[in-house]
């Protein structure tokens, strides 16, 4: 499997390129050809660098970091937090959508697949973008993460401000050398049902980031 073959949309492709000759980009790409040849790895390989595709470098204006892909059966579609509209909404959109009702006194404008939020900008990454099926977080460690991080260090060095909304822990302490003094970043728990009661709910990151938009003289996310 060749990583770089797969679609990755052309602005993504030139601010990351340095990425691909890294030694730690080659053993990654090793790891996950074996991966999708010798196991059931979701997303679909087609659909590993999605979120780069549907939201293009130049449109990103607002990023939402998640961790690693849903390992269940036809849940992954490269979007962090999305499933495709025929399957049950996870526990963890269903508490996000819930918060944007309560935030914004309307429900969602999205589907479950989240397009309209990507189409409009939203950077739905997942830290990890690929996982063997059945096993939460299977693929950590293995060099995704460095390339993610190479993601968001171009977004963080871009001169157009930006909203980060890093929900829990892990993606808290990813995005932790985020420039705080140019962009929005929004910190809340994760909105997983273990966590979401000790301050996901009523975090309004929803409004808050249609606010700071306003405030730049930028268009609202239509959530």
């Amino acid at each position: 499997m060749n990583l770089e073959r797969i679609r990755l949309e052309a602005g993504w492709k030139e601010k990351l390129k340095e990425e691909f000759d890294k030694e730690y980009f080659q053993k990654l790409r090793a790891y996950v050809y074996h991966e999708y040849k010798t196991y059931q790895v979701f997303p679909p390989a087609a659909l590993i660098f999605r979120a780069f595709d549907l939201t293009p470098f130049d449109m990103v204006r607002v990023v939402i970091l998640g961790q690693d892909p849903y390992h269940g059966q036809g849940q992954a579609i490269g979007l962090c937090f999305a499933v495709n509209n025929e399957i049950p909404a996870p526990p963890s959109l269903l508490n996000i959508f819930d918060e944007l009702k309560s935030d914004l006194g309307r429900e969602p404008h999205t589907e479950r697949n989240l397009l309209h939020w990507a189409n409009q900008g939203v950077l739905l990454l997942n830290a990890i973008l690929t996982v063997r099926a059945h096993l939460a977080a299977s693929h950590q460690g293995q060099g995704w993460e460095e390339f993610t991080d190479a993601a968001l260090r171009v977004l963080n060095d871009d001169e157009k401000p930006k909203a980060f909304v890093l929900w829990g822990a892990y993606a808290q302490k990813k995005g932790a050398f985020l420039d705080r003094k140019r962009h929005l970043v929004l910190e809340a728990p994760h909105p997983s049902p273990l966590s979401v009661h000790r301050g996901f709910w009523g975090s309004k990151p929803f409004s808050k980031i249609n606010s700071w938009l306003r405030s730049l003289g930028e268009p609202e996310i239509d959530w």
